[in-house]
């Protein structure tokens, strides 16, 4: 009796291949993209369930609806004290994690 075996694949290899391997230029900008979009994601769920519009929220902060809508659609690089300031109004709880690559420190 024969027996089919599927070949699993996982996501950091099908990333591997059609993005590209971890410190290519590709890959960065790829890694950056997916985590802007990620934050523009948590943002616009936090409003929601606070029952906030993004004219609300920006009124709370001193922004326009316009910069809640860019943050939340992730078309802008915001400032870290901006989305410091709109967790902040969410009531939302912050983490961030800071990994230390292996690379040496040069100084110029």
């Amino acid at each position: 009796m024969k027996t089919n075996k599927l070949k699993l694949t996982s996501i950091e290899e099908i990333t591997d291949k059609y993005i590209g391997k971890r410190g290519t230029p590709k890959r960065e900008k790829f890694e950056y993209e997916l985590k802007l979009e990620l934050l523009g994601e948590a943002i616009k769920q936090a409003r929601k369930e606070r029952n906030l519009t993004q004219d609300e929220l920006g009124k709370l902060i001193g922004v326009k609806k316009a910069q809640i809508s860019k943050l939340e659609n992730s078309l802008t690089d915001a400032r870290f004290e901006t989305i410091i300031k709109v967790f902040k109004a969410l009531n939302a709880k912050i983490n961030f994690n800071v990994e230390l690559l292996n690379n040496k420190v040069k100084i110029a």
